[in-house]
């Protein structure tokens, strides 16, 4: 017995040290009529437990078809993508996926759509409902529990699919852009709204955006991306501590850390413009 105990606590100390996203030597090459694009090139990065990493680079760096490998919607041509030591194979509920594009049932109430994914878990109604309303009290929207897609802002909506993503408790949550079609006011607050509830749910958050400023506030690390074919050209650490706000962006620190990425960003912008 006491052996077993032994490689258990063995087991336990080695998964926590693990890292939580293992990315290998990944490429994708992507086949079509004018000839084959390399839109990833051998690829290497981990990703650590509850780690917020924001991914900035230029149009068509491969920045959305990384975390699609990461999802399991796409396949890599070679490398791998491990989970928790498990390599992805497709997708998976302990991955969640927040898209620009809000994806809402229109016909189901907002209670209904974040109910979705608990219903396809097998949950009762009862606890569907309790998860749900918990989740939408998270995002601000318990109000808004009974009305339809149609009736809310594009920041609402957004707000709905992030509820959806969290309720059916995913340990990594892949966002692409989610913030990207908002307004500045609603993207400030949305960005508030999504770190407090990532330091409060413990999530490992893979975000993608075209905004250096958003990246900043939200990242513990920024990955810069090169032009195609896309490659992690630097990793970037963002020493400012939390909570952040939008008064954060005031900082100096803040100013010099988004002043070097976005002429590392630009500079790779320049690459693409050629």
């Amino acid at each position: 017995m006491a052996g077993s105990a032994q490689q258990l606590n063995q087991g336990s100390a080695q998964a926590a040290g693990r890292p939580k996203i293992e990315i290998s030597g990944l490429s994708k090459i992507f086949k079509g009529r004018n000839g084959d694009v390399t839109a990833l090139q051998n690829t290497d990065l981990t990703i650590q437990q509850n780690e917020f990493v924001c991914v900035v680079g230029p149009s068509g760096c491969g920045k959305t078809t990384l975390l699609n490998i990461i999802a399991g919607l796409e396949e890599a041509t070679s490398g791998s993508v491990k989970v928790d030591g498990t390599e992805v194979m497709g997708p998976g509920k302990e991955r969640g996926v927040v898209f620009q594009q809000y994806a809402l049932f229109p016909w189901k109430t907002v209670l209904k759509n974040v109910e979705f994914g608990l219903k396809l878990r097998g949950l009762d109604k009862k606890e569907r409902r309790e998860t749900a309303e918990r989740y939408l009290e998270i995002v601000g929207l318990k109000d808004f529990a009974h009305a339809y897609p149609k009736e809310l802002s594009g920041g609402m909506k957004q707000r709905v699919a992030i509820a959806r993503a969290y309720a059916v408790q995913p340990e990594v949550l892949l966002m692409d852009e989610p913030f990207g079609a908002l307004d500045a006011q609603t993207r400030a607050q949305l960005q508030e709204d999504l770190l407090k509830t990532w330091q409060t749910e413990k999530k490992t958050c893979f975000f993608i955006t075209h905004d250096v400023e958003e990246a900043v506030i939200l990242a513990q690390r920024v990955i810069i991306m090169s032009a195609r074919p896309g490659r992690i050209k630097e990793i970037v650490e963002v020493d400012i501590p939390y909570p952040r706000d939008q008064s954060t962006k005031l900082d100096d620190r803040f100013v010099q850390i988004k002043n070097d990425i976005w002429s590392k960003v630009y500079r790779e912008y320049l690459e693409v413009a050629r």
